[in-house]
């Protein structure tokens, strides 16, 4: 349930602090590593999104 929750944020892009929480649900059992791994593949690159900051400004 909480997985396909999850999903369902990023998916629309309701992704503020969601690296953040997805660390907390595995570590408390709340998420499997193979869902936690999927969710984080699902959320933009950082490093991507970090380099076009800096080339917009």
């Amino acid at each position: 349930m909480l997985y396909r929750t999850l999903k369902r944020m990023i998916e629309r892009s309701q992704i503020e602090g969601m690296e953040e929480k997805l660390d907390i649900f595995l570590a408390s059992n709340k998420i499997t590593a193979e869902e936690y791994t999927e969710l984080m593949g699902m959320l933009p690159n950082k490093a991507a999104e970090d380099s076009t900051e800096t080339t917009e400004e």
